[in-house]
């Protein structure tokens, strides 16, 4: 078994899941705010911002990030994230950057790195995406990127320099 598949209630990690939406965008998000509280409890929810489709021409999305602690694995976590995915009508096909009713990655998972149950982590999307790492930042601003070492608010505000700022949208959402 893997580190992933043992985690015990002791060892309950922080993990950071991104959320996006191009169709049916506020219903979309709610309902995956709700159903993530379902499968993991309390959440940490940030700020929601607007932004651009990013590969492909289509409507723009909603991203936020969510964060909570579990002592679930990787596999585990990315079962119920396909599940709630699956579960608003998320259509998959060939191309990867297509719209979607509802979009969950898991980000990280405590300080990992490497190959985890087959997903790499963290995710390269930290780094590469404004609208994951501004959410990110806003919401965990002192953490330090696993790989990188720098705080989630250092990198955004270097990334920010480049990027501008982002859109963010009153959605309301609970905690």
């Amino acid at each position: 078994m893997s580190e992933a598949q043992t985690a015990s209630p002791a060892s309950a990690r922080r993990c950071w899941i991104s959320v996006g939406s191009n169709m049916d965008r506020e219903r979309s998000i709610r309902g995956a705010i709700a159903d993530l509280r379902a499968a993991f409890g309390p959440l940490v929810v940030s700020p929601v911002y607007e932004t651009e489709a990013v590969g492909f021409e289509g409507e723009p999305f909603y991203n936020l990030v969510v964060g909570f602690d579990t002592p679930l694995g990787v596999a585990a976590i990315n079962q119920t994230l396909r599940n709630i995915e699956d579960a608003h009508g998320r259509v998959r096909g060939p191309n990867k950057f297509a719209p979607r009713t509802l979009d969950l990655d898991l980000l990280t998972w405590g300080e990992a790195t490497g190959i985890l149950d087959g997903y790499e982590l963290p995710r390269d999307e930290i780094l590469k995406y404004a609208f994951v790492l501004a959410p990110l930042a806003d919401v965990a601003p002192h953490e330090r990127h696993p790989v990188d070492g720098r705080s989630y608010a250092e990198l955004w505000a270097e990334m920010a320099a480049t990027t501008g700022a982002l859109a963010r949208i009153p959605l309301g959402l609970p905690d």
